[in-house]
């Protein structure tokens, strides 16, 4: 086995300074907000080196865009309940949990802050919203082959998702599945 194959084993140490490097950037973010802390601090938190950081990262921008995407294709799979109108529910209702969870907050205060903070964090906020509509089409796709006549993608991020980002970023929670269910019946 090479160094590089080495390197890339699922549970290897790899993962595991990936696992801490995340953590540390959330808790950082929950404590503090966005943009009040550095590498250097991050990779304390970690217990890791800075430059292990820089070598895998290059930047904090890129650090920061890669524990938002980790942290969206980890909570938020895509469900196959045999109906648009059942995937949706389920979905709106992963995310809800998401985004109010221990650190949904903080990674929803990333995603904003990513999309203002000059060419990586705008690279960052694209490669977001690029993956969270991939995750959605795939949903869409599946409701289509059924013969079912699903919205696109846009809609749904529009009609679900946009409101319930909107409620948690001013603290308008909790998530009801009462409200949750009426933005999907309001979309379909």
């Amino acid at each position: 086995m090479d160094e590089q194959q080495r390197g890339r084993r699922p549970g290897g140490r790899s993962a595991r300074v990936g696992a801490v490097v995340h953590q540390a950037v959330t808790d950082l973010i929950s404590e503090r907000g966005y943009g009040n802390f550095t590498v250097g601090e991050v990779a304390a938190r970690a217990g890791v080196a800075d430059s292990s950081i820089y070598r895998r990262w290059g930047s904090l921008e890129k650090l920061l865009s890669d524990v938002a995407l980790a942290r969206l294709n980890a909570r938020s799979p895509m469900p196959d309940t045999g109906s648009l109108d059942g995937d949706l529910r389920t979905y709106a209702a992963n995310v809800a949990r998401e985004i109010t969870g221990p650190d949904g907050l903080a990674v929803v205060r990333l995603a904003v802050a990513l999309s203002g903070s000059g060419r990586d964090g705008v690279q960052a906020g694209e490669d977001l919203l690029t993956e969270r509509t991939r995750q959605l089409q795939s949903m869409l796709d599946r409701a289509r082959d059924r013969g079912e006549h699903p919205p696109d993608a846009l809609a749904v991020l529009d009609h679900i998702m946009a409101p319930m980002y909107i409620r948690v970023l001013f603290g308008l929670v909790p998530l009801t599945p009462d409200y949750i269910d009426g933005l999907v019946d309001r979309l379909l």
